[in-house]
């Protein structure tokens, strides 16, 4: 039985089946003469001539179909021909009288497959790369080359080597002039101008030059990074000014007048002094008047002058120039009282300032302007001043550990900010408003202090006063049951006895001691009984206090205190 029926009568029926096959297909007798294709061959075989029909097969084709006619029955011989220039591959499959040659697509010539590969392995690579001939022009990129410029193949191939410059020169025509490599060039590139480091390296054949090669490295996420972690270091160092004076909680009469003087501060550019005992939110009304002032919006940069040691603060505090010293950043670094030009840098902990930097702050006072470590030449500032301390600044001066001119210009607009102990009617307030906002961070809401406690932490004498308030309420919430309410005594895991009241306070009192001394006296006393609770440690002593081992140091000598 025939497989299809004989005769040019059916060649409409052959043609019409053949458009339906998504190959391409040639059928031709068994001469090798083409009787059809489909439309799908002509494309592939590169031609639409309507003589295509009639034809003979390629060569190669013929010769397979008439030297092995039966051979070919029921069978699918593959075959490699060129038509019209083009490689071609295809399969002749015959049954009986009939043949026909299934296509597949262009087979690729030797030196098109080794184009390819070089594509597929300049693709692997992820640096871009960037390929031009001996007249600039580019005639190979990889897929990170595209994807790093944002430029597609048709943007760049054939074009000149400055396509894809958005700022600099072009390596590859420094290369071509030079015939030399070159590295670590900077430049920018695409349409979105990213920052990207270029190599180049020349292409060289039998002595003669035949373009160059370029390797672009993207830096621009390594700067994103690198401003990301100057931008995390100033936030650890630079508290963006966020209490205001509403925040400061409290109506007992000594505090409201503290609030309204530092409220006269805050419009006023005068240097403030910040007064009081650890604990009392000196930082807090720091903060508040920097948000109050007219420098609101510019920088508010904090520095605690007792936690970095004495080279180092200078540099920190005064900025240096490149080289200034071993391990300097190349380009230099700036300082803080630069950083925070045009707002308020606060000085905490003043008092632990060496004298060395003393002068040099004072000169900042004086004369509003700067000198780097290194430099020659001074830099004016225009950067407004809150010291904050809680040390006798008119003993250090007396026993020559502080300089006189730095105390009086530091003076200026003192603030002395009330203990707690001086407060007890604020106690309630600050109690309830810590437990409210702990209690939420706790998962423990509406959690209230028993009135017989309140009573008791009205007496209690407050040695770290408003943070240690806030520490014992902390504690508390911890220690209460899932089921309980009301805060009690046991809670606290600290017994409030009259020993510890401010009843022992009041024992103090005697004619001919002013509250300086009295202050004085009890500070002394807290830090032998720290030192005795620690052991003799000064290091747990110091953290104990929360204050620092070189202050510690300062008050043992302040108050005579033998180790």
């Amino acid at each position: 039985m025939a497989f299809l029926p004989e005769g040019r009568c059916f060649m409409p029926v052959l043609n019409e089946l053949g458009e339906q096959i998504q190959q391409g297909i040639i059928w031709f007798d068994l001469q090798g003469k083409i009787l059809g294709a489909n439309s799908l061959a002509k494309k592939i075989m590169n031609t639409e001539n309507t003589e295509f029909i009639e034809q003979h097969l390629p060569q190669q084709v013929k010769e397979l179909v008439c030297s092995n006619q039966s051979g070919l029955t029921g069978q699918e011989n593959p075959v490699t021909f060129t038509f019209s220039g083009k490689n071609i591959q295809g399969i002749i499959f015959g049954v009986e009288n009939h043949r026909w040659l299934i296509l597949k697509d262009e087979v690729p010539t030797i030196l098109e497959e080794t184009h390819l590969l070089l594509q597929t392995i300049i693709d692997s690579i992820q640096d871009a790369i960037s390929v031009v001939n001996e007249q600039g022009i580019q005639i190979l990129i990889n897929r990170a080359y595209t994807e790093l410029t944002g430029l597609t193949d048709e943007e760049v191939i054939n074009k000149p080597a400055t396509v894809d410059i958005a700022e600099g020169e072009s390596v590859h025509y420094q290369v071509l002039n030079t015939h030399q490599p070159v590295k670590g060039i900077p430049m920018k590139v695409g349409p979105y101008r990213r920052d990207v480091i270029v190599s180049c390296a020349p292409l060289i054949k039998n002595n003669q030059l035949k373009g160059s090669v370029g390797v672009i490295h993207d830096v621009s996420e390594i700067k994103q990074l690198a401003k990301e972690l100057d931008r995390t270091q100033r936030k650890v160092r630079h508290l963006e000014s966020k209490y205001t004076f509403e925040d400061i909680i409290g109506e007992s009469p000594s505090l409201k007048k503290t609030v309204e003087r530092a409220r006269i501060a805050a419009r006023s550019p005068v240097t403030v002094l910040l007064r009081g005992e650890c604990g009392t939110g000196k930082e807090l009304f720091a903060h508040a008047i920097h948000r109050a002032s007219d420098r609101a919006n510019k920088p508010f940069i904090r520095v605690n002058c007792a936690s970095i040691s004495g080279s180092l603060l200078e540099s920190e505090l005064f900025g240096y120039v490149g080289g200034a010293f071993t391990g300097a950043r190349k380009g230099g670094k700036k300082g803080y009282f630069e950083e925070a030009n045009g707002g308020i840098l606060l000085l905490d902990e003043i008092g632990a300032m060496e004298q060395e930097l003393q002068v040099k702050l004072l000169r900042v006072l004086q004369e509003g302007e700067i000198v780097k470590i290194g430099a020659s030449k001074s830099i004016p500032i225009d950067t407004r001043i809150i010291a904050a301390t809680n040390a006798n600044l008119e003993n250090m001066v007396e026993q020559g550990w502080f300089r006189k001119d730095l105390y009086y210009r530091l003076n200026v607009f003192p603030l002395e900010i009330p203990p707690l102990r001086e407060m007890p009617e604020d106690i309630p307030l600050l109690a309830d408003y810590y437990l409210n906002r702990y209690g939420m961070e706790f998962g423990r809401p509406g959690v209230k202090i028993s009135k017989q406690m309140l009573g008791k932490l009205k007496e209690y004498s407050w040695p770290g006063n408003i943070r240690e308030l806030q520490n014992l309420l902390s504690r508390a919430l911890i220690n209460l049951n899932p089921e309980e309410k009301i805060i009690e005594e046991h809670h606290f895991a600290l017994p409030f006895s009259n020993a510890e009241s401010g009843n022992e306070v009041k024992a103090f009192i005697s004619p001919g001691k002013s509250l300086g001394k009295l202050k004085s006296e009890w500070e002394r006393g807290v830090i032998v009984e720290a030192i005795k609770q620690a052991k003799g440690n000064k290091t747990e002593a110091a953290r104990n206090l929360e204050i620092s081992v070189r202050n510690l140091y300062q008050k043992l000598d302040k108050y005579d205190i033998k180790e």
